[in-house]
């Protein structure tokens, strides 16, 4: 988040300006959460206003701490842990953290990589679901969501994607859409990526036991 703000009511000043309009606000407000008041266009609006933590009743000062804990930890924070850091429920870490999560995104430009792409499953193990949600089934995908991810290992940014299959017409699409044509691309040895077209591909055999060859492997995107 780009946006530079006070941590107290202070003055109209320390805002600078509107973020609804963009113009300087004229005066601070006596209102129960929207501390100033814009004359131009007339609202109410606060340092969250149009912000990820926009309509939350979390003080301001916890969502600085989640966000400092969010991004300082090497994989991120859970929200068992982020509830007992910062004195909030878990439920609310939780929605705290995919709001956090949220503003990170931005649209993009194609990767210029080299990439690694790869996907995964998720939605935990059978023994840890209520009963009325188990499927009988021990492993595999059934009941799981699947992710697809492609990280540009140059610029360290990721793109991340819910996909409703894992074919190979779903995840060459994927790739089409976040790796710039000609690109070197990195996956494992699942046959959906076997001969794509349009890029320099490589790959790792997980089925032998091969995780890293030299430069190519997947290990950025699989910490993702």
């Amino acid at each position: 988040m780009s946006r530079t703000f006070s941590m107290n009511r202070g003055s109209a000043e320390s805002l600078k300006v509107s973020v609804r309009c963009g113009c300087r606000p004229k005066s601070e407000a006596s209102h129960r959460t929207m501390p100033y008041w814009c004359s131009d266009c007339r609202s109410y609006f606060s340092v969250k206003t149009g912000t990820a933590l926009a309509a939350s009743n979390v003080k301001l000062r916890k969502w600085v701490w989640a966000i400092y804990l969010e991004l300082t930890s090497l994989k991120g924070v859970s929200s068992m842990k982020l509830h007992r850091d910062i004195g909030v429920s878990q439920k609310t870490a939780w929605f705290m953290l995919h709001r956090i999560r949220e503003a990170f995104t931005r649209p993009g430009d194609a990767f210029a990589g080299p990439v690694e792409v790869d996907e995964t499953y998720m939605g935990g193990r059978e023994k840890n679901k209520p009963k009325g949600e188990r499927l009988g089934v021990k492993g595999g995908t059934a009941g799981k969501t699947a992710v697809v991810a492609a990280k540009d290992r140059k610029t360290r940014q990721v793109a991340a994607k819910v996909i409703d299959d894992a074919t190979a017409h779903t995840l060459r699409g994927f790739v089409a859409e976040h790796a710039e044509p000609g690109t070197t691309v990195y996956t494992d040895g699942t046959s959906p990526y076997r001969g794509m077209t349009g890029y320099d591909h490589d790959f790792v055999r997980h089925s032998v036991g091969e995780y890293v060859r030299g430069m190519v492997h997947t290990n950025g995107v699989e910490s993702f």
